[in-house]
């Protein structure tokens, strides 16, 4: 596992634990659950946006290797 998918992953996580928690401050009509849900959705998306970035990694990584084997032949 790299880096980018552990913060992508714990980002994720975070982000799922504020909107969870978010809407629950909501149903009871408590302040605090304005600041949780937008940092829930920044934290979500960043992760999101972290694992997408892995994922495009991963493949440019395969075709530069692909690319040098071929050159090899």
């Amino acid at each position: 596992m790299n880096k980018y998918l552990i913060r992508g992953i714990a980002f994720l996580a975070i982000g799922i634990i504020c909107l969870y928690y978010g809407i629950n401050l909501m149903q009871t009509d408590h302040f605090w659950y304005k600041p949780l849900l937008i940092a829930g959705v920044v934290f979500f998306g960043f992760g999101f946006l972290t694992l997408i970035y892995r994922i495009f990694r991963k493949i440019d990584r395969n075709s530069i290797i692909d690319q040098r084997n071929e050159k090899k032949k």
